[in-house]
């Protein structure tokens, strides 16, 4: 991890500190990160699956393996 100097707005980091349930504004800022990282992946994963793209359903030994 890196120390860093920010400014972060206070109401802000309450809230989110409150959201979380968050002990420290430590915990709150990662946790926080952590949750946009993860909704942007969800979000990815979602349109892949709404497009069928990248998908290995035309792949039999995967597919087979798919019903067990």
């Amino acid at each position: 991890m890196t120390k860093r100097l920010v400014d972060i707005d206070d109401a802000l980091l309450d809230e989110a500190t409150r959201i979380l349930g968050a002990a420290t504004m430590k915990e709150a800022v990662n946790r926080s990160l952590e949750e946009v990282v993860l909704a942007a992946r969800r979000r990815k994963h979602a349109d892949r699956l709404s497009k069928l793209r990248d998908l290995d359903l035309a792949d039999p030994e995967v597919m087979a393996g798919a019903w067990r």
